[in-house]
């Protein structure tokens, strides 16, 4: 099959008429260059960037790992994953990553993936059971890699390159420029592919503006800056676990609809929040810099900055959550005189003042439906919309984005349709079987 033919389907299931500017470069000369350092903002379709190339590499014949992609969080690899079995190609891909089972990984395992990805230690653990053969693998991708180098990854990543006899081909993606590369990755004078847009440019495309609190403690003014959004969706970033999860239960109590997310909570948990906050059942992420990159969550108009991190990099990675491919966005600094001063902050910018706004915003209009079957169960997203719309009685627009996991699914249902949804399918059977379907339960605390 010929390269534009390729690309043709893999775009079509990816619903994407077009590639990029960004995009169009890198597939060339990912393919004809050994050593690549691709730098684009968050957003701005990285991913697609470099699977495209390495699909017209992958060679069918060959039933081992041939592309081995290294990330810093299970969250990225997964959104990778996403995006590859969207593409719809016919070969196999394989993550792993800390906190999943080992034992299924090695039983997926047993029967190669042509891509595997996963975050450095599981790797290296993988690479000392010899659960995978190292002589195909041809080529690696370290994909945020700068993220990992941060999070004191060096180690693992130099003891897996150095596993690799056969690698030829090193390609490096970063939303951060004037980052020094390591030795052990052997990337010597890569061909640099930078578009990261110049201060200008980014904030042709973003607004900043100073929302100052009268008290120290910031929840007041943050409610009335939310009740001025016009309903609208956003990211509410601070630099604590314990002040995401305060946030976002005293934000639940005044009824605006949250959910937390932090790098404390399971796996599960973390999961079951995105997808709220994908699906739309809840309108407000409150966060720490976890979610600032490497995650499938929406373009957001509202970016707001409960506090400041003391990094400008990480303040330009929660930015990079709105404001994307020429779309504008707004970003919101809430501030109290008491604060140090940061230097990489403009505090000349616009003063927002919201204190007159008590007006709630609109409840969602979505509910997450929780469904105790996956794709290992042999379910999937075809299922649900038949059995929904013919048992459950739901029109076309009373369903929205279903997500389809192993062992377990959700559903996003309007509120309003949930209660004759539920009665109607009280006694009903999906695929000869009957799945418990209620409600999907909120995150909760470890403690309660």
């Amino acid at each position: 099959m010929n390269k534009n033919h390729y690309s043709r389907n893999v775009l079509s299931n990816l619903g994407i008429k077009n590639l990029n500017e960004m995009q169009e470069v890198a597939q060339d000369v990912i393919i004809n260059d050994n050593n690549v350092l691709l730098l684009s903002p968050t957003g701005s379709g990285k991913t697609l960037a470099f699977l495209l190339p390495i699909l017209e590499m992958l060679q069918p014949e060959i039933l081992s790992v041939q592309c081995l992609i290294l990330v810093p969080s299970r969250e990225l690899g997964l959104q990778i994953e996403q995006v590859w079995k969207k593409m719809g190609t016919e070969y196999k891909v394989n993550i792993c990553y800390g906190g999943h089972s080992i034992e299924t990984e090695i039983k997926n395992l047993s029967n190669p993936p042509a891509i595997l990805i996963g975050t450095p230690g599981r790797i290296a653990d993988h690479i000392d059971r010899g659960t995978f053969r190292l002589d195909k693998i041809q080529t690696l991708i370290l994909d945020e890699f700068d993220k990992s180098l941060q999070l004191g990854f060096h180690e693992q990543m130099s003891f897996i390159i150095g596993r690799l006899p056969k690698l030829n081909k090193r390609i490096l993606v970063s939303a951060t420029s004037d980052i020094e590369i390591p030795k052990y990755t052997r990337v010597v004078n890569p061909t640099v592919l930078d578009f990261i847009p110049t201060d200008d440019e980014q904030e042709s495309n973003l607004i900043s503006k100073l929302v100052v609190s009268p008290s120290k403690d910031k929840l007041n003014t943050l409610f009335s800056l939310i009740c001025s959004l016009n309903s609208q969706s956003a990211i509410v970033f601070c630099n604590h676990r314990d002040a995401a999860e305060r946030i976002s239960d005293t934000l639940n109590e005044k009824g605006i609809y949250s959910v937390y997310y932090h790098g404390g909570m399971d796996q599960e948990e973390r999961e079951r929040a995105l997808i709220q906050f994908r699906n739309g059942s809840v309108s407000y992420l409150i966060t720490t810099d976890l979610a600032a990159r490497g995650l499938d969550i929406p373009e957001m108009k509202h970016v707001i900055h409960y506090h400041l991190p003391l990094k400008e990099d990480e303040f330009t990675h929660r930015n990079g959550r709105t404001a994307r491919m020429q779309t504008s966005g707004t970003v919101y600094l809430i501030i109290h005189e008491s604060e140090k001063k940061l230097d990489y902050i403009d505090y000349k910018m616009p003063v927002l003042e919201v204190k007159n706004y008590t007006t709630l915003p609109k409840p969602p209009e979505f509910q997450t439906i929780y469904i105790s079957g996956g794709k290992k169960n042999k379910l999937n997203k075809i299922d649900i919309v038949g059995f929904f719309s013919q048992k459950g009685k739901l029109e076309k627009g009373d369903l929205g984005l279903i997500e389809v996991k192993d062992f377990i699914s959700f559903a996003a249902v309007k509120y309003n349709k949930v209660k004759d949804l539920f009665r109607n399918i009280k006694d009903e059977k999906m695929k000869g079987k009957k799945f418990k379907i209620e409600i999907a339960r909120k995150v909760i605390k470890k403690e309660e």
